[in-house]
């Protein structure tokens, strides 16, 4: 027979010990435990198991002697050795702004499809919360519940990441980053053409292939003619004038600290990707070269481009180059462009995304969540001060 032993109480040292030494008395081996700390409240459950018969009532009046050194409670459950049953276990984590009532929605959907809730967690970060959820999809469809949580969360400016139980467990190592309209809070190439005065014709190529609805290598092919003649000084103006998505910073730091490798892979140009690799302090950064010929670009395109394919292939060689599986990289990224290297890695996240890469990636971050991604990756970040917002700004 097995026993669960829940101790609760105000924590002080020696509680552990008290009751371990109680279970060592009577031969019980721990099989399971989980303890924390709430508020300096303290909290453990734990499962032993008897080595051989015992008397359960002298074991509960024993307990309860040693809680009451430490002043704690101890309750005492005989449990049934029950056949164990192969968990189908996935991590979702929740990231927005604290409200009233968002546990409630996401264990409601839980409940309706029959999915057991193993493990809640919350953390705050400034003014995102982020409550991860260890789930048992029973006989439960992961589709189906990725549709269902869209359907309910998105209208209360909630993003959710879903991670199969060992992806989640996977020690991810690399990190590959969009550029724009990711990384940075603009579209670069709609910024250029604005200043050579050809804006409304880039943009709507712009658009249409972050929907997918053109090739991506074709559109850039066209809009890059149409810049033609630009002084390269315009660049430079651009570039001081761009700021990073809001969180980028202090994410990348984390990331940095926390032994990731930083990548931006971008189908934007390699004038600005490796300005922000210098300015960031990221390992690599990959981009489209603008032709420029006597201080004026040429409106060609200087060798490969970088398109959804060359993206993938990129993820390809990092991974190779660092030693690692695809199952270790995470790729964050927009549009359409993103979608191969989104489904490709161990996990995708569609920030701020159009539709068709929602309906491909592990997960969505909106505009103001991009530090949200700490939580969903376990990092720690430290919340921006009050009065720094202009840090994201290029000097």
């Amino acid at each position: 027979m097995n026993v669960g032993i829940l101790v609760y109480g105000n924590d002080k040292p020696g509680i552990i010990y008290e009751i371990s030494a109680v279970l060592v008395k009577y031969g019980l081996n721990i099989v399971d435990i989980e303890q924390k700390i709430f508020r300096n409240f303290f909290v453990m459950f734990l499962v032993a198991e008897e080595t051989e018969p015992i008397d359960i009532e002298k074991l509960r009046s024993e307990l309860h002697r040693a809680g009451k050194i430490k002043s704690v409670n101890v309750d005492l459950i005989p449990l049934p050795n029950l056949e164990c049953r192969r968990k189908n276990l996935y991590v979702l984590t929740v990231v927005g702004e604290d409200r009233v009532g968002i546990v409630h929605t996401i264990t409601s959907i839980f409940y309706q499809l029959g999915i057991n809730v193993e493990r809640t967690t919350l953390t705050a970060r400034d003014k995102l919360i982020t409550i991860e959820f260890l789930i048992d999809l029973r006989k439960s469809d992961e589709k189906v519940l990725k549709r269902r949580l869209k359907k309910e969360v998105e209208s209360r400016g909630l993003d959710v990441v879903i991670q199969p139980y060992e992806m989640f467990r996977r020690n991810k190592r690399l990190i590959i980053f969009d550029m724009d309209s990711t990384l940075v809070d603009a579209e670069i190439i709609d910024k250029i053409a604005k200043a050579a005065g050809v804006e409304e014709e880039v943009k709507r190529l712009t658009e249409m292939a972050m929907n997918g609805e053109i090739n991506f290598k074709e559109a850039l092919v066209e809009r890059v003619k149409l810049l033609k003649g630009l002084p390269v000084e315009v660049l430079e103006k651009i570039y001081s004038q761009i700021k990073l998505t809001e969180g980028a910073k202090e994410l990348i730091k984390s990331l940095k600290e926390s032994g990731y490798k930083v990548a931006l892979v971008s189908g934007g140009f390699t004038y600005f990707t490796e300005k922000l690799k210098n300015e960031l302090g990221l390992d690599y950064a990959f981009g489209n070269e603008l032709e420029i010929k006597d201080g004026k670009l040429t409106g060609r395109i200087k060798g490969r481009i970088i398109d959804a394919e060359e993206k993938a292939r990129i993820i390809d060689e990092l991974a190779k180059k660092e030693g690692i599986s695809k199952e270790s990289v995470v790729a964050v990224g927009d549009g359409a462009n993103d979608r191969i290297m989104i489904e490709n890695a161990g996990l995708g996240i569609a920030f701020n995304a159009k539709k068709v890469l929602k309906e491909v990636a592990d997960g969505t971050l909106s505009k103001n969540h991009l530090i949200g991604l700490a939580g969903v990756l376990g990092l720690n970040v430290i919340p921006k001060k009050e009065g720094t917002e202009k840090e994201d700004a290029k000097d």
